[in-house]
């Protein structure tokens, strides 16, 4: 079963904190000392303000996952119990856009720079959270958030939930 990172509202401040952070997590070291037009400023979540709410959006990195089964390009794939995008192979068509239920996928302009930064090219590929795969840390946005709003959920979170819902149903 795929983990997938979530947000409690009642927590969240909005503070963005947490784009911030994936944005460092997902450039390169040198992120603070290049010019601005050659930083992908690429948060893997966005969070959603309202008067009353805010909250983080991230991908639940379905095990069945809609976006990798309309991918045209085979862009999608489950990978380390996660949902990643291979954007070398994302053509941007939006097809997992509109296929996702929870609306966690945007695109991005991804810009490649050329060895001697004298040119640009870009590219539009989806844009989605893929919990820091790389990362030995986990998830940037867990590890940063002020109000530890976050949280990984994982397979036996998920079946000690289930079991303490059907309990308090039939106590009911």
């Amino acid at each position: 079963m795929n983990c997938f990172v979530i947000a409690d509202p009642n927590k969240c401040i909005g503070c963005r904190t947490c784009m911030i952070a994936c944005v460092v997590e997902h450039s390169d070291e040198e992120i603070f000392h290049e010019k601005y037009e050659y930083i992908n400023f690429n948060p893997k979540l966005d969070v959603i303000k309202t008067e009353k709410v805010s909250v983080p959006v991230q991908c639940r990195h379905c095990e069945d996952a809609l976006c990798a089964k309309v991918c045209a390009n085979n862009a999608i794939k489950n990978v380390k119990n996660g949902i990643k995008i291979d954007e070398k192979n994302c053509i941007g068509c939006k097809t997992c856009m509109v296929a996702c239920p929870f609306g966690a996928i945007d695109l991005f302009t991804l810009k490649e720079v050329s060895d001697d930064k004298l040119y640009f090219k870009e590219k539009m590929i989806a844009n989605k959270c893929d919990l820091c795969m790389n990362s030995e840390d986990g998830p940037a946005c867990v590890r940063v958030c002020p109000t530890k709003a976050f949280r990984i959920i994982k397979e036996n979170d998920i079946k000690v939930n289930v079991k303490n819902k059907r309990k308090s149903s039939i106590l009911i």
